[in-house]
């Protein structure tokens, strides 16, 4: 049977105390314990669990044809939304595990998994063997645990749970460089950058997409549940697609953000790229979506469809200007485009990583070197390490996470998962959410995100005329307490980013 830990972080060093009262504040000062160790860590497999001897819930049934398997059989049938597998576990003692769960699949595949009916990540499932993937840092007490597999996707075969020790945590991940990609940046993305890297491992900023700015709904509910102002609000350049303009869009994000600047905030751009109106197929309005267009990006890169290479290079001429236009009035943009490209949904991840990566490196050079943007800080989002365009290209690096409903886990996997998909030092940020996590376990657990920027309409209202907010995703209660929390900005708490110093590797 193989076994591959596909988000098993490479990490040593210092130990993180168990427990969320017995965290440091200041997680970049806890001591490294450690980091000079001569040997290398080898965790300590505490339990291993049969698939055949757990609960099976719905159509979940014991299997036998696939082969390779430990023990006598595997958990298979995972189709419909009930069906699962929870294992009982027993642990001796409070502190850190990695969850290894043997799976086996036709093609790629993501399953949830909780512990005592809470969301702790996804499992990926890619091979026809049983391959193991593990879960890391999953915080656990003393006693016994249920640990269900169950259906996202389904269509998997689940062998076992392994629970072994987790490598302790090596606080030097926070200490990143503010250095920028760009060598040209602009004075106040240069202070922007230092002021991120100098909160990044002990501050958390709060952030909100709101397509009408800080007076919109999103802002609006947002500040009445909690008494706070987001440190980072988040827009979309998607109406200035040149296809979206000729369909009759309009957009003023460019002065939403100009005025969010100056009123003293953090502005964070995604493009939801409409494709040109050469390539739709579906409603115009969708055309950003792969199944809505049928634009082949891998012929264009190769050069093998030049109109439609000079359709795209129209379309960034005309975000280029908005990006002018705020460079012009000395705002400094995270700037977030090609986003979620490994997830296929948009088009320009349809075509896979390579034709993916040309088109941002493309971007990058376009934006930087013909048009002088100086004002972007490169904010990757690509969400799989093979689609990770070059160290020269990124600045900070984004996941988006949607894991449900009520679910303010850390989600620490994910975060130790972007954190190694390149051994520079690169802060990690949570570009994109549903639910926003609690600080606390983010502390407790390590997985000190640098922002989160919670998505707009039902993540905090319904989309109604009424400016109400909704507990669907985040729990109002919560909600306030999070914003409140001693390690979060928002935007009362930054200091005037026109005059912040500027950190040494930058001058």
């Amino acid at each position: 049977m193989k076994r591959k830990q596909i988000v098993m972080a490479v990490l040593t060093g210092a130990a993180v105390l168990s427990g969320c009262g017995q965290q440091e504040t200041e997680i970049k000062e806890t001591e490294t314990s450690q980091t000079q160790s001569a040997d290398p860590f080898v965790p300590e497999i505490v339990g291993t669990y049969e698939a055949e001897d757990a609960q099976l819930k719905g159509n979940v049934s014991i299997g036998s044809s696939r082969e390779g398997y430990s023990g006598s059989g595997y958990a298979t049938g995972f189709s419909d939304d009930s069906d699962a597998c929870a294992f009982s576990i027993n642990i001796s003692e409070d502190g850190f595990y990695d969850l290894g769960l043997a799976t086996a699949a036709s093609d790629y595949k993501e399953n949830y998994v909780s512990v005592d009916g809470e969301s702790v990540g996804t499992i990926t499932s890619d091979d026809t063997e049983f391959t193991t993937t593990y879960l890391t840092r999953v915080y656990l007490t003393q006693g016994t645990h249920e640990v269900e597999v169950s259906k996202y996707w389904g269509w998997i075969d689940l062998d076992y749970l392994v629970v072994q020790t987790s490598e302790p945590l090596d606080a030097s991940i926070y200490d990143v460089p503010a250095e920028l990609v760009n060598k040209n940046a602009t004075e106040n993305t240069k202070r922007l950058m230092s002021y991120l890297a100098d909160n990044y491992g002990t501050n958390i900023l709060s952030g909100q997409y709101s397509p009408d700015g800080m007076y919109g709904k999103e802002y609006t509910v947002v500040k009445n549940a909690t008494g706070k102002t987001p440190a980072i609000l988040g827009l979309d350049f998607i109406e200035y697609s040149p296809s979206r303009v000729a369909n009759g869009s309009s957009s003023n994000a460019t002065d939403l953000a100009i005025a969010y600047w100056n009123a003293g905030g953090i502005v964070t751009f995604c493009w939801h790229w409409n494709a040109p109106e050469k390539y739709l197929t579906g409603e115009w309005y969708s055309g950003f979506r792969a199944e809505q267009t049928n634009i082949d990006l891998a012929k264009i890169m190769n050069g093998e469809d030049q109109e439609g290479y000079d359709l795209l290079m129209d379309d960034i001429d005309a975000i280029a200007k908005q990006l002018q236009i705020l460079q012009d009035a000395g705002v400094p943009v995270l700037w977030r485009p090609l986003h979620e490209a490994s997830g296929g949904w948009f088009w320009w991840g349809a075509s896979g990583p390579e034709a993916y990566k040309q088109l941002y490196i493309l971007l990058y050079d376009k934006l930087t070197n013909e048009y002088g943007l100086n004002n972007l800080i490169w904010l990757w989002n690509g969400q799989d390490a093979d689609w990770y365009p070059g160290d020269e290209y990124v600045d900070i690096i984004g996941e988006d996470i949607y894991p449900g409903e009520h679910v303010y886990t850390s989600q620490i996997n994910k975060y130790l998962e972007a954190v190694n998909y390149t051994t520079a030092k690169k802060m990690v940020v949570l570009s994109e959410n549903g639910c926003v996590f609690d600080p606390e376990l983010a502390k407790r657990d390590g997985a000190m995100w640098g922002f989160w920027c919670t998505w707009g309409s039902e993540f905090v209202a319904k989309n109604t005329s009424i400016y109400s907010y909704s507990d669907q995703y985040t729990e109002e209660d919560k909600l306030k307490e999070f914003y409140n929390n001693d390690i979060v900005i928002t935007k009362d708490d930054i200091p005037d980013l026109t005059t912040y110093p500027i950190r040494e590797e930058l001058q």
